[in-house]
């Protein structure tokens, strides 16, 4: 698209413990499901989505996935993503670990709510965030009940799915808008201009590739470091901002190709995160890297991996739709896989045909994005909008679409009326009035514009 390239009932469990600690069962009998949020007002989260049993529980920034939407049992278990809350090896020991692990019936996963605490049946400690610290990561452990903040929990309180207490942006500071830079031909624009005249902080770095063999190159040509690049990399981050590279882009050999299996596409990604010292990565998946299934549930793989060796950070996947949405294959894996990513990003353009309304086109396939998330993860409404993005083209598409700044404008008032992930557009190199004729070749936008009018836009994004 771009050119560019059970013991079973626990009685202090039961109905009269939890109307105590301030909730109790829906008004329909069922148990209540949701966010547990305790110190720093983090929650409880199974690290990186997984199913093993022995996956880490961790504190997280609330986000309204799966991995921290727990259903609080009548019998005492405390269950997501289809397992229980376990204290390790049945462990009564100070400091012993918690853990996600095949529900059975045993004092191990069994909790009481008192007094603010989620007291262990089995070995009598609390629920408690190691440290104590609330950063992103620290794991959950059992310790003698003191009744500090980092014990203290609460619980969902009504039936089915509910909302975090608060849906934030991620705590790496990431910012939603973050236009797409290339560096690889044509008449760059200086970051630090386009910063300065917009507010914009952040730029979508395009594109890393595969040099041939699985190792990441940008442009599969240019040196990952030392380059012009770095260059512009450290000139963002000189005045004050920072960069999202993006993996792919519709040309080129992509790593999720030439890497022929999950650990070593992961083993790629994580060379440039470790480069940069990334707090966020963008995957662009297009072409055949978007419509093969091996190379599909490798890329899955591959995330999942990253986000459990770098905690915290920002993951998004972009990718191309059809007016009524996205093909749902690679949500559909990623769901049923456990990863969650921090925003699907739909690429609203190349429709065909000239004359449509490009503006209204990206709502109506952005709401189909949210149709496909709530049903692969069972998101509500809000939840599946806050882990959606766009990623627009300004002025004239490859395929002779026109996207003004007012269609520009309605994208900017739908994000913010549904609290977007992210919102993006290609490119900054575009963001400019031609000087002649549309010369076709991504250094202008081809409509009528002053320099920036596009990446100001979208700069007034509130979240």
């Amino acid at each position: 698209m771009r050119r560019s390239t059970s013991i079973l009932a626990a009685t202090a469990l039961a109905a009269g413990a939890l109307g105590a600690f301030g909730i109790a069962s829906s008004a329909s009998g069922a148990d209540a499901t949701g966010a547990i949020s305790g110190y720093g007002g983090k929650c409880v989260d199974v690290a990186a989505a997984g199913t093993a049993n022995g996956t880490a529980i961790q504190l997280y920034d609330c986000n309204g996935s799966s991995a921290q939407n727990w259903t609080v049992g009548g019998d005492g278990t405390l269950e997501a993503l289809g397992k229980c809350m376990d204290v390790t090896a049945a462990g009564t020991a100070n400091g012993t670990k918690v853990q996600l692990y095949d529900c059975n019936g045993t004092a191990a996963q069994q909790w009481t709510a008192a007094g603010g605490t989620l007291v262990n049946t089995g070995s009598g400690r609390c629920l408690d965030a190691t440290g104590p610290s609330s950063a992103n990561g620290t794991r959950l452990q059992i310790w003698d009940c003191g009744g500090g903040a980092n014990q203290k929990w609460t619980l969902p309180t009504g039936g089915g799915t509910t909302p975090p207490p608060t849906s934030p942006p991620p705590a790496t500071g990431v910012p939603a808008v973050a236009p797409y830079l290339y560096e690889g031909w044509g008449n760059p624009p200086d970051p630090a201009t386009v910063m300065n005249a917009t507010g914009v902080k952040w730029f979508t770095l395009a594109f890393v590739l595969s040099n041939g063999t699985c190792n990441p190159q940008w442009d599969g040509g240019r040196p990952l470091t030392g380059g012009v690049d770095q260059t512009a990399i450290n000139k963002i981050r000189s005045a004050g901002g920072d960069v999202v590279p993006s993996f792919g882009g519709y040309s080129g050999n992509k790593l999720e190709s030439s890497c022929t299996s999950a650990a070593a596409l992961a083993g790629a990604y994580q060379k440039v995160i470790s480069a940069y010292g990334l707090k966020a990565i963008d995957i662009d998946i297009e072409a055949d890297a978007y419509s093969n299934s091996t190379v599909q549930q490798r890329t899955v793989d591959a995330l999942k991996t990253v986000k459990a060796a770098n905690p915290g950070i920002a993951v998004y996947v972009t990718m191309g739709t059809g007016q009524s949405g996205p093909d749902t294959s690679l949500i559909s894996k990623a769901a049923a896989s456990g990863l969650t990513v921090d925003a699907w990003t739909i690429m609203p353009f190349d429709f065909g045909g000239a004359g449509q309304n490009m503006g209204n086109l990206t709502t109506q396939a952005t709401d189909g994005l949210k149709n496909a998330l709530k049903n692969a993860y069972g998101y509500s409404d809000d939840q599946a909008y806050r882990h959606s993005g766009i990623s627009s083209m300004n002025g004239i598409t490859d395929n002779n679409e026109t996207v003004t700044v007012n269609d520009f404008r309605t994208i900017l008032a739908y994000a913010q009326a549904h609290h977007l992930a992210r919102l993006t557009f290609w490119s900054a190199n575009r963001d400019r009035p031609c000087a002649g004729a549309y010369p076709n070749d991504d250094t202008c936008s081809g409509v009528p514009q002053q320099a920036w009018d596009f990446t100001r836009t979208f700069a007034q994004y509130t979240g």
